[in-house]
Protein backbone atom coordinates (compact mmCIF):
# COMPACT_ATOMS: atom_id res chain seq x y z
CA UNK A 1 0.00 0.00 0.00
CA UNK A 2 1.38 3.44 -0.86
CA UNK A 3 2.13 6.01 1.80
CA UNK A 4 -0.49 8.38 0.39
CA UNK A 5 -3.29 5.84 0.56
CA UNK A 6 -2.44 5.19 4.22
CA UNK A 7 -2.76 8.89 5.03
CA UNK A 8 -5.63 9.83 7.30
CA UNK A 9 -8.52 11.11 5.12
CA UNK A 10 -9.30 13.81 7.67
CA UNK A 11 -5.69 15.08 7.50
CA UNK A 12 -5.82 15.22 3.70
CA UNK A 13 -9.08 17.20 3.94
CA UNK A 14 -7.11 19.93 5.75
CA UNK A 15 -4.20 19.96 3.28
CA UNK A 16 -5.96 21.81 0.43
CA UNK A 17 -7.42 24.63 2.59
CA UNK A 18 -4.09 25.02 4.39
CA UNK A 19 -2.26 25.33 1.06
CA UNK A 20 -4.78 27.92 -0.14
CA UNK A 21 -4.39 29.84 3.12
CA UNK A 22 -0.61 29.89 2.62
CA UNK A 23 -1.10 31.21 -0.92
CA UNK A 24 -3.39 34.00 0.31
CA UNK A 25 -0.88 34.95 3.02
CA UNK A 26 1.95 35.12 0.46
CA UNK A 27 -0.19 37.38 -1.76
CA UNK A 28 -0.96 39.70 1.16
CA UNK A 29 2.68 39.92 2.19
CA UNK A 30 3.78 40.70 -1.35
CA UNK A 31 1.10 43.42 -1.58
CA UNK A 32 2.47 45.08 1.58
CA UNK A 33 5.95 45.41 0.05
CA UNK A 34 7.94 48.59 0.77
CA UNK A 35 7.90 49.39 -2.97
CA UNK A 36 4.15 49.97 -2.56
CA UNK A 37 4.76 52.54 0.19
CA UNK A 38 6.79 54.99 -1.89
CA UNK A 39 5.56 55.82 -5.36
CA UNK A 40 7.69 56.59 -8.37
CA UNK A 41 9.60 59.86 -7.90
CA UNK A 42 8.41 62.78 -10.03
CA UNK A 43 11.04 65.27 -11.20
CA UNK A 44 9.95 68.84 -11.93
CA UNK A 45 13.05 70.89 -12.75
CA UNK A 46 15.28 70.93 -9.63
CA UNK A 47 12.45 69.58 -7.46
CA UNK A 48 11.87 65.91 -6.72
CA UNK A 49 8.43 64.83 -5.48
CA UNK A 50 8.05 61.45 -3.77
CA UNK A 51 4.55 60.23 -2.82
CA UNK A 52 4.35 58.16 0.38
CA UNK A 53 1.54 55.82 1.42
CA UNK A 54 0.51 53.64 4.33
CA UNK A 55 0.01 49.98 3.42
CA UNK A 56 -1.72 47.52 5.75
CA UNK A 57 -2.27 43.81 5.12
CA UNK A 58 -4.97 42.01 7.10
CA UNK A 59 -5.44 38.24 7.07
CA UNK A 60 -7.88 35.91 8.76
CA UNK A 61 -8.04 32.14 8.67
CA UNK A 62 -10.22 29.45 10.14
CA UNK A 63 -10.35 25.69 10.11
CA UNK A 64 -12.73 23.17 11.54
CA UNK A 65 -13.56 19.50 11.65
CA UNK A 66 -16.37 17.34 12.81
CA UNK A 67 -17.30 13.75 13.34
CA UNK A 68 -20.19 11.72 14.46
CA UNK A 69 -22.06 8.46 14.42
CA UNK A 70 -25.24 7.88 12.49
CA UNK A 71 -27.24 4.88 11.34
CA UNK A 72 -27.62 3.62 7.81
CA UNK A 73 -30.97 2.38 6.41
CA UNK A 74 -30.52 -1.01 8.04
CA UNK A 75 -29.93 0.60 11.45
CA UNK A 76 -26.20 -0.21 11.57
CA UNK A 77 -24.10 2.49 13.28
CA UNK A 78 -21.81 4.27 10.82
CA UNK A 79 -18.99 6.65 11.65
CA UNK A 80 -18.42 9.79 9.66
CA UNK A 81 -16.37 12.92 9.70
CA UNK A 82 -15.67 16.04 7.81
CA UNK A 83 -13.56 19.13 7.76
CA UNK A 84 -13.31 22.49 6.20
CA UNK A 85 -11.54 25.75 6.31
CA UNK A 86 -11.71 29.26 5.12
CA UNK A 87 -9.73 32.41 5.02
CA UNK A 88 -9.49 35.79 3.56
CA UNK A 89 -7.79 39.06 3.79
CA UNK A 90 -7.37 42.44 2.29
CA UNK A 91 -4.77 45.06 1.72
CA UNK A 92 -5.43 48.70 2.48
CA UNK A 93 -3.36 51.54 1.09
CA UNK A 94 -3.79 55.28 1.43
CA UNK A 95 -1.67 58.32 0.71
CA UNK A 96 -0.20 59.87 3.84
CA UNK A 97 2.39 62.39 2.64
CA UNK A 98 4.27 63.92 -0.23
CA UNK A 99 8.01 64.41 0.21
CA UNK A 100 9.32 67.42 -1.69
CA UNK A 101 13.10 67.68 -2.16
CA UNK A 102 14.36 70.92 -3.73
CA UNK A 103 17.49 73.09 -3.55
CA UNK A 104 15.81 74.90 -0.60
CA UNK A 105 15.64 71.63 1.40
CA UNK A 106 13.37 68.67 2.06
CA UNK A 107 9.77 69.23 3.14
CA UNK A 108 7.13 66.69 4.07
CA UNK A 109 3.59 67.69 3.18
CA UNK A 110 0.94 65.54 4.91
CA UNK A 111 -2.08 64.39 2.94
CA UNK A 112 -5.19 65.11 4.98
CA UNK A 113 -8.18 62.81 4.44
CA UNK A 114 -11.16 65.08 5.13
CA UNK A 115 -13.66 62.25 4.59
CA UNK A 116 -12.05 60.15 7.30
CA UNK A 117 -12.01 63.12 9.70
CA UNK A 118 -15.69 63.87 8.99
CA UNK A 119 -16.70 60.24 9.55
CA UNK A 120 -14.77 60.12 12.84
CA UNK A 121 -16.46 63.34 13.99
CA UNK A 122 -19.93 62.02 13.10
CA UNK A 123 -19.24 58.74 14.90
CA UNK A 124 -18.02 60.55 18.02
CA UNK A 125 -21.06 62.86 17.94
CA UNK A 126 -23.36 59.84 17.67
CA UNK A 127 -21.79 58.22 20.75
CA UNK A 128 -22.00 61.48 22.71
CA UNK A 129 -25.67 61.91 21.76
CA UNK A 130 -26.51 58.29 22.67
CA UNK A 131 -24.70 58.63 26.01
CA UNK A 132 -26.43 61.91 26.78
CA UNK A 133 -29.85 60.43 26.02
CA UNK A 134 -29.09 57.41 28.20
CA UNK A 135 -28.02 59.59 31.12
CA UNK A 136 -31.07 61.86 30.88
CA UNK A 137 -33.59 59.04 31.39
CA UNK A 138 -34.51 58.28 35.01
CA UNK A 139 -33.23 54.93 36.25
CA UNK A 140 -35.20 52.45 38.31
CA UNK A 141 -33.01 50.58 40.72
CA UNK A 142 -35.72 48.47 42.33
CA UNK A 143 -38.40 46.44 40.62
CA UNK A 144 -41.97 47.18 41.65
Amino acid sequence: MSEQSEMDPQASAFAAPANRAADVMESLISAADVSKVYGEPIRQGDTLILPAAEVLAIAGFGMGSGGGVGRDRQGTPQRGGGGGGGGGGKTLARSVAVIVASPEGVRIRPVIDLTKIALAALTAAGFVLASWRGMSKPKRFFAR
